[in-house]
């Protein structure tokens, strides 16, 4: 995957917003960008929810699916929406286990924006009966940073 940092020369040179995207074939085609943090100095929590990811069975070739929670305090950097949902998206025709899909997103949004704090919850979908859910966090969140709950119910069955 291209994580070219995008140049903090007031350009915000940004090569798909705005524009015509194709949607990439994996998330290694996927290209990641990032803008510089509008309140720099100040801890606050983003949070992007992707109800609806799905990505391939390596094995099986069947899809899963799973409600997605990223929530991060930046540092420099933020992530630039159309580029994370690009990203996301990417993952539809992408065969890897679950555990791969989740810490593979984490680890390369930590990787582009080095973020003060960065957790993830990937709540997967049932298969074979047996849903996983997939926590992962950088670390502690700072001391004084409001850290809303995820309030992703987990699976009840028919319940």
């Amino acid at each position: 995957m291209n994580t070219r940092p995008i140049p903090d020369d007031g350009s915000r040179s940004l090569t798909q917003l705005g524009q015509n995207a194709t949607q990439p074939a994996s998330p290694e085609e996927a290209r990641l960008e990032r803008v510089p943090a509008p309140e720099r100095g100040q801890q606050y929590v983003i949070r992007f929810t992707a109800p609806e990811f799905t990505s391939l069975c390596p094995v099986t070739g069947q899809p899963d699916f799973a409600h997605i929670v990223i929530d991060y305090i930046p540092d420099e950097w933020i992530v630039e929406s159309k580029s994370l949902k690009l990203f996301l998206t990417s993952f539809r025709n992408h065969g890897a286990f679950h555990e791969k899909c989740s810490m593979q997103i984490a680890l390369t949004l930590v990787d582009l924006l080095k973020p003060v704090w960065l957790r993830i919850g990937a709540y997967w979908y049932p298969r074979g009966g047996i849903p996983i859910d997939i926590f992962w966090q950088t670390g502690t969140a700072p001391d004084g940073v409001w850290v809303p709950a995820q309030d992703v119910p987990g699976y009840r069955g028919r319940g």
